[in-house]
């Protein structure tokens, strides 16, 4: 009977305590309002952000402190303006155009001033702050960063704009907000919650204690701490290959689709966009318009895919039916077609069937076997879409979905997008029309994130996981549906067996055998990618880029990747020997093959880069 009683008065304490919040919280409005109340003070408590790790546990955000001035116009005393500005290190028309702007925000709300003081300048502010009536400081946390690598995928944060305080009822003028990578996709998570202290004031404007002895009150809540899928020591390897160059890397691991390494470059220290020199050093970034360190090439750039792009073309033919692995085709350094024209190869044995096809990189092999795919059927429009179709299936042609800020859809075209260019029916088009599609360089886009998650595909035999960025939340794992359920190509795993042998023997003999790693089997496949761009209106022909994927161990993938190399000539040239490199790395931990290192890291693409605006003379396709 006693035990019944107990866990009666406890159940109805416990009742009793959530029916008087129910009725502060939702039913009782005395506080609405309160920040417009000239009796009332709002004091925000702002929650430490939560910290980044990377999949190690290595830690790679953290937050260090940072005092705001702020101000409440309408609680202005006369003061002196001489002095406060030489504390601040302001001119005198910066302050008032700062209070002017903090008038028409809010005359009752408070306003940011200066952000960001440091702790010596908050130090000596503090002791002066009780002769300027209407500023006080505020206590937040900016974000202290333990790496210089992954600007890109980290994101940063700033402050919101007008915009977003509309729209959003958490942001007040002067708050802060993660803009781009995992600050600004997993916002919510990161920010935690504010707390609040509603501070009564007498008739002569001083703080006489808390409202309503602090009912109204509530403690900040810290953000959530976020593990994320990128390997620290791989990123900031892959970002030391890319020194002096352009272009993106993003490496997957297949059987979960996390994200291991993604590098852009150029790039940028993270810890440039914090502190009071953040605005000035983002302007710096944003009008760089020439080597872009703020824009994001693993997700945003799209090129042609180059050879690379053949594998899949060997996968569709194979699943069509409309060859088999021994056929061999001609090739007398290229493919005729029409009427004398020419897709043009280099010097290897020929004839060849598909494995030694797909370890030469032969031009003449894809083009024959993509034709036959398109005019399998009845007309080339159901050919293109039939093929079109298979590609989709890898996640080609449409943005991925992943966790990540932004991204571009690459392009797959189709029939539709081929009627509208050959004007059909006025005019006819077929399989030869679209013939530069066999090796990768027509009208095929993809970015860097695309083709590793189309190698990731082709190294699991035919599925893949969306790839994605966030691993765990407070130390547990997430089971997002989108991340953990399987995507199937419409390709069946039998025909990736001849393929996969092609691009292992891409490494053993083939177009990738000066950068084996030892003790690793790869299965890679290099490429080469025409390079136009228009200048003063002309169709200019630049240094082709350099493109490789890969992945390893052949049989037990635990690496995919993608490798693009601006202006980097050809495919084994750079972005081969940068992906053996971070495949070693991954793998090993260790690298082995110094003299590939080496070569790496003492030759730049920074005289290629400048030949566009030097007037250096270029082929020009009219």
């Amino acid at each position: 009977m006693r035990r019944i009683l107990l866990y009666i008065i406890i159940i109805t304490s416990g009742l009793i305590f959530m029916a008087r919040l129910f009725y502060l919280q939702i039913l009782d409005d005395s506080f609405t309002g309160l920040s417009e109340n000239n009796a009332i003070k709002v004091v925000y408590d702002y929650p430490q952000r939560g910290f980044i790790f990377d999949r190690n546990g290595e830690l790679l955000v953290s937050n260090q402190p940072s005092y705001d001035v702020m101000v409440i116009p309408r609680n202005l005393k006369p003061f002196d303006t001489t002095e406060f500005c030489n504390i601040l290190g302001l001119t005198r028309e910066q302050l008032e155009n700062r209070l002017d702007k903090a008038k028409i925000y809010s005359p009752r709300l408070p306003s940011v001033v200066i952000p960001q003081l440091t702790k010596s300048e908050y130090a000596y502010l503090q002791e002066k702050m009780r002769k300027y009536e209407g500023f006080y400081i505020q206590k937040r946390s900016l974000r202290d960063y333990y790496t210089e690598n992954g600007s890109n995928l980290l994101g940063y944060i700033t402050e919101v704009n007008q915009r977003i305080v509309n729209e959003n009822p958490y942001y007040i003028s002067g708050d802060l907000i993660g803009k781009q990578g995992v600050e600004g996709y997993y916002e919510e998570l990161l920010r935690g919650v504010k707390g609040v202290k509603y501070i009564q004031k007498d008739r002569f404007n001083r703080d006489i204690g808390p409202y309503k002895g602090g009912v109204f009150d509530t403690l900040p809540k810290k953000g959530k701490d976020l593990t994320i899928t990128i390997d620290a020591e791989l990123q900031k390897y892959g970002e030391l290959l890319m020194k002096n160059k352009r272009g993106g890397i993003v490496a997957i691991e297949p059987e979960t689709g996390e994200i291991l390494a993604m590098v852009t470059a150029p790039n940028y220290d993270p810890a440039q966009l914090v502190g009071r020199k953040r605005s000035e050093n983002f302007t710096r970034l944003y009008y760089d318009s020439i080597a872009k360190p703020l824009y994001d090439r693993g997700l945003l750039a799209e090129y042609p895919p180059g050879s690379p792009f053949k594998t899949i073309n060997a996968l569709i033919a194979l699943q069509e039916g409309v060859v088999n692995t021994q056929e061999r085709f001609s090739c007398q350094r290229g493919y005729y077609y029409g009427r004398g024209r020419k897709m043009g190869c280099h010097d290897h044995p020929s004839p060849l069937s598909m494995i030694p096809g797909i370890a030469n990189s032969c031009n003449a092999y894809f083009a024959n076997i993509y034709r036959r795919v398109i005019e399998k059927y009845p007309t080339p429009q159901e050919g293109i879409d039939n093929w079109a179709n298979h590609l989709q299936s890898f996640g080609l042609g449409d943005y991925l979905g992943s966790d990540l800020s932004t991204g571009r859809p690459g392009k797959i075209p189709d029939s539709e997008y081929y009627n509208a260019i050959y004007q059909y029916p006025k005019y006819k088009w077929f399989a030869p029309a679209t013939l530069s599609n066999a090796i990768g360089q027509g009208e095929v886009l993809m970015t860097p994130i695309q083709l590793a998650n189309m190698t990731a595909a082709i190294a699991n035999r035919g599925w893949f996981y969306t790839p994605h960025i966030l691993k765990e939340i407070d130390g547990t794992p997430i089971k997002k549906e989108e991340f953990t359920q399987k995507k199937y190509t419409t390709i069946e795993p039998q025909y990736f067996e001849p393929v996969i042998e092609g691009m292992h023997q891409v490494y053993k003999s083939g177009t990738a055998a000066g950068v084996r790693i030892p003790d690793i089997e790869i299965a890679g496949k290099t490429g080469t990618a025409e390079n136009f761009m228009k200048i003063d209106g002309k169709r200019v022909q630049l240094t082709d880029h350099s493109i490789f994927i890969a992945f390893a161990p052949v049989d037990d993938p635990k690496i995919a990747l993608a490798v693009f190399v601006e202006n980097g000539y050809w495919g084994g040239r750079y972005a081969g020997r940068i992906a053996g490199l971070l495949i070693e790395k991954y793998l090993k931990g260790e690298i082995t093959r110094k003299d590939m290192e080496d070569w790496i890291l003492s030759h730049s693409l920074e005289e290629e880069y400048a030949k566009p605006l030097s007037g250096e003379p270029f082929k020009i396709n009219q």
